[in-house]
């Protein structure tokens, strides 16, 4: 696997993650939008230590 995927991946599970925060607390779009750029951004970071853990990158 890619280093290129590993980082896509944690960027596409990060932001997921993120959105589901607001919804628990019933938060509004703007919410949404925020966290899901958080959780992608925390994802991104995740995923390129696990690419360079693994000798992908």
């Amino acid at each position: 696997m890619s280093g290129k995927s590993v980082i896509w991946g944690g960027m596409l599970v990060g932001s997921t993650i993120g959105q589901f925060i607001p919804y628990l607390w019933g938060g509004d779009l703007i919410e949404y939008a925020i966290w899901g750029a958080i959780g992608g951004f925390a994802g991104i970071w995740v995923g390129f230590k696990l690419a360079k853990m693994t000798g992908a990158l």
